[in-house]
């Protein structure tokens, strides 16, 4: 019998909060998963108590989060990297000795161990045990050192912050070595939800009043349309959201959609539109009066944005399967408005989906700017004289945003900056300069985006 199989007629090893945790970290590392589908995927599988889900949660999160810095302390006591299994069960394990204060050592050690056997892998078990000591010694001795700040800055911030090393060189090349840090630092001071009532069902005040009824503590954000949730749990699980009378989105990404101004019977592009927030936002605004045509490339995201726009009870929603980049004769100088929220290197949401960070390689950012020129040229074929063109990405590197953004109005000198500011709120409207817009997340307390707002010129 292999060793760390069950035996015959013994009781199935029941998966533990560590347990959960390992599998939705391998997700992660082997399918490339999103890290939050994956671990609600392996909670509902689980069904664990609630304290053990919360074990579960901070468990992973710590994983996925400080993966590149556990990695590189891990790699202090290893020649080399241990099958992928087994490197899943010490980052967990790590997690606990390096960021979890009140899990006890021996617990961490042991149920590693345990984890290692349970997995056939018995022989790897002294391994497992040995860096895991090891690693505790050297950070009670105070041993783990990480790369030195002055003489290696893109070392530093890619170890301390788990960040590819691509991503840290150009986030220190646009923003220098001190501010880098902080946007690669940043996170909410407290986890909090926020969300937007169904404009198309309930006003702000009828909002308000169902919210006080679901016994939730809450308060407005900056956005006009975001109320921010604290402790509120599962949302998408709740009646109300399965009724279509809220939707869960991040405050700037409601901005980009409010940029487009949208207005009852407007004709409106949303080039890349899954999952479809920004879309629904948009239809909601209309009353129901003109179309909202939402596009994205794979046919399985068009189907998320079905899904928005039929829980929200939006008829003026149009889905299709389409490339961005070839735009159909048929809405060639049609459209009252265009918005692009492009592909993007995502450096403006890591605190939100922090397994963005370490996926960034130098082809994939470097693949990035074109992609995004060429979506934008051809979309804004489709805005009519006198029309707008939205561009907005969730990234902070300038190359893909201010800098995209020039260099489509010296290709299109038919279209200028936007100055009208009335769609942001008060304490942004400063930051709005040439018709564009750069949030910080450290800065401003939201997630990092670009909106430019650019106008087709004539009638």
């Amino acid at each position: 019998m292999r060793s760390g199989t069950r035996r015959e007629g013994s009781a199935p090893r029941r998966a533990s909060a560590r347990d959960v945790a390992l599998l939705a970290l391998s997700d992660v590392a082997r399918e490339d998963a999103y890290a939050s589908l994956a671990l609600d995927r392996r909670l509902s599988e689980a069904r664990l108590k609630p304290e053990d889900a919360r074990l579960a949660a901070s468990l992973f999160y710590f994983a996925v989060e400080n993966r590149l810095y556990i990695e590189y302390m891990l790699g202090k006591f290893m020649e080399r990297r241990p099958e992928t299994a087994v490197n899943d069960i010490l980052h967990i394990a790590a997690a606990q000795l390096l960021f979890m204060d009140r899990v006890p050592d021996h617990a961490a050690v042991d149920e590693a161990v345990k984890q290692v056997r349970a997995a056939g892998r018995e022989g790897c078990s002294g391994l497992v045990n040995a860096v895991l000591r090891n690693l505790i010694r050297a950070r009670d001795a105070g041993e783990l050192t990480l790369p030195d700040r002055r003489e290696d800055p893109v070392g530093h911030l890619s170890v301390r912050y788990s960040l590819a090393r691509p991503a840290a060189r150009r986030l220190i090349d646009a923003y220098g070595p001190g501010e880098a840090e902080q946007i690669a630092a940043w996170t909410p001071p407290r986890r909090e939800q926020t969300v937007r009532p169904n404009a198309a069902r309930m006003d702000a005040a009828g909002f308000e009043a169902w919210l006080n009824g679901q016994g939730w503590r809450w308060h407005r954000g900056v956005a006009e349309d975001a109320w921010v949730l604290e402790d509120a749990g599962n949302l998408a699980a709740t009646e109300g959201y399965r009724a279509g009378l809220f939707s869960i989105q991040g405050q700037s990404a409601m901005l980009a959609a409010r940029a487009v101004c949208p207005r009852p019977g407007m004709q409106i592009l949303d080039a890349c539109a899954a999952p479809g927030g920004k879309t629904c936002l948009m239809a909601e605004r209309m009353g129901g009066a003109g179309r909202v045509y939402a596009w994205d490339v794979h046919a399985h995201r068009v189907e998320l944005i079905r899904a928005a726009a039929r829980r929200l009870g939006l008829d003026n929603v149009r889905p299709s399967e389409r490339d961005a980049r070839t735009v159909p004769d048929s809405m060639r100088l049609a459209m009252d408005a265009v918005l692009v929220d492009a592909p993007c290197s995502g450096l403006g949401v890591i605190a939100e989906k922090p397994d963005i960070k370490y996926r960034q390689s130098e082809e994939s950012l470097e693949a990035l700017p074109p992609l995004q020129r060429a979506i934008l040229d051809a979309c804004a074929g489709a805005v009519k004289p006198g029309g707008l063109l939205v561009y907005a990405t969730c990234t902070v590197l300038p190359d893909e945003n201010e800098a995209q953004a020039r260099s489509f109005l010296e290709r299109h000198p038919e279209f200028a900056p936007d100055a009208g500011d009335d769609w942001l709120p008060e304490a942004l409207r400063a930051r709005y300069a040439d018709g564009m817009i750069q949030i910080l997340p450290h800065r401003d307390a939201l997630e990092g985006f670009f909106i430019a707002r650019l106008r087709r010129k004539g009638v």
